[in-house]
């Protein structure tokens, strides 16, 4: 049970110093493009005073009052050049003072936790069998032949399977339907609101990582930034934990006599509330503070805070009985009904409410998610587990199930490859909407392709 809990364990900036910093970069810049510009002059003034040379010395001894108007001729010639060389810096750093921020590809930026990093990107829905392809849902099995599969993570996770972040292919940055060259996932597995603020803030490193907003500046410094979306906060409230706390009173209790957690669970959110929406809204600034200092007006990207979902459905929709055990060895739900009325009610509730305050603070869009996985959470009787029919968007659940044994324990209850899709189907949508408040719906029965709604929230 243990393994449970580490599954869900998961301004002001120096003003002058920042803007001092940006303003010598982009100086050395300029200077680079000036000395790009001025190399073909400068060998073309070159190839002419060796010319030069040639004749002074021809005609060395013979002539030395025409030698001395050839020098003349040859310092004017300088001179011009100067002259050329500072007009041409004039003409630079006036374009530069005109320039757009961000000289290189349009871009989109995911910053934040487990949620947006793609955790559980591994998997197509909940599979029925254990061995091989776990029926056609394990993207990381390869190899496979009379002995069975191989498995690596890495083929989804890539590089951040090694430090754990597990940036998937398909988060939502990754799989939105976003007309952009670059899709920048910097968000981690794992981290909290202190893993994002800038260092000279009191920002932390995470598994070996540069605190997020620090990696931002130099992603804004390098592409032209165009939306940065960002959902933290649940491990600050220890969201994961909680729900792990009440799968462990479900296990040590019966239907006769339950245990439940959502009293004693919603009292700890409450209580951690205000810190974490405090230290959002210090996130969100240190954001718009980081892209000014790079040049960024206001209005030349969206800042976007994007909610949660439940990984469970309300009680009534779950499709395993509360008496026995299949709740835990079939569907991966342990929870009592009422619990998961908790976790899908007030518990996701609470959370996103203060988090939509951090963002109306800080001037930012929010991104409701609270439905946009409906229909398709883990054991809702509206899907179902993979057979060998194999997988598939309408039927499958969106959410992976709670695992000890296939995979990492710490993706348990993350959206899965599909749920990921979902939600950047989602990031989608809002990105080519009006700036303001959106929630974003699922339809059960249907696919994230045609059954994901935007709907306005202003």
């Amino acid at each position: 049970m243990a393994a449970m809990r580490e599954a869900w364990t998961d301004e002001r900036l120096n003003d002058l110093s920042r803007r001092m910093d940006r303003g010598f970069d982009r100086v050395d810049a300029d200077l680079r493009a000036l000395n790009a510009r001025l190399d073909g002059g400068l060998d073309s003034v070159q190839w002419r005073i060796d010319g030069l040379q040639g004749r002074i010395d021809g005609l060395q001894g013979t002539m030395d009052s025409l030698q001395r108007t050839m020098l003349q001729v040859g310092v004017g010639l300088i001179a011009a050049l100067v002259g050329v060389i500072a007009s041409v810096v004039v003409l630079v750093f006036a374009a530069t003072a005109d320039a757009s921020p961000g000289s290189g590809p349009p871009a989109i930026v995911a910053m934040g936790d487990s949620f947006i990093s793609g955790e559980g990107g591994r998997w197509l829905g909940n599979g029925s069998e254990s061995g091989e392809t776990r029926s056609g849902t394990d993207r990381a099995a390869f190899g496979c032949g009379a002995r069975g599969c191989e498995y690596e993570p890495a083929l989804v996770y890539g590089d951040s399977e090694a430090n754990r972040c597990h940036r998937s292919d398909v988060a939502p940055v990754r799989s939105a339907p976003v007309a952009v060259a670059a899709k920048v996932n910097l968000a981690c597995s794992g981290a909290r609101l202190e893993n994002l603020w800038p260092s000279a803030l009191g920002g932390r490193e995470h598994f070996g990582e540069p605190p997020q907003v620090d990696q931002l500046a130099a992603v804004a410094r390098r592409d032209d930034v165009r939306m940065v979306v960002l959902t933290a906060g649940a491990n600050d409230v220890g969201f994961g934990r909680l729900v792990a706390d009440c799968a462990l009173d479900w296990a040590r209790s019966s239907e006769r006599r339950p245990a439940y957690c959502r009293e004693s669970a919603q009292a700890e959110v409450e209580a951690a509330l205000p810190a974490m929406e405090r230290g959002l809204e210090k996130t969100l600034r240190s954001v718009r503070a980081a892209l000014a200092a790079t040049g960024y007006d206001a209005d030349d990207y969206r800042l976007v805070t994007m909610g949660y979902a439940s990984p469970f459905p309300a009680g009534r929709w779950v499709r395993y009985p509360e008496a026995g055990w299949s709740r835990l060895n079939q569907g991966g739900c342990p929870v009592w009904n009422a619990d998961a009325d908790w976790a899908a009610g007030v518990g996701i509730d609470s959370i996103v409410a203060a988090m939509r305050r951090a963002a109306a603070a800080s001037d930012a869009d929010f991104l409701d998610l609270r439905h946009a996985l409906d229909g398709h959470q883990v054991c809702d009787r509206r899907a179902r587990r993979v057979g060998l029919e194999g997988p598939s968007p309408e039927t499958a659940e969106w959410v992976r199930r709670l695992a000890f044994v296939q995979g990492s324990s710490r993706e348990s209850l993350h959206p899965n490859a599909y749920g990921q899709r979902a939600i950047g189907a989602c990031v989608g949508l809002l990105f080519v909407r009006p700036r303001g408040d959106y929630a974003c719906r699922a339809t059960p029965g249907r696919s994230y392709v045609d059954g994901v709604d935007l709907e306005s929230l202003d």
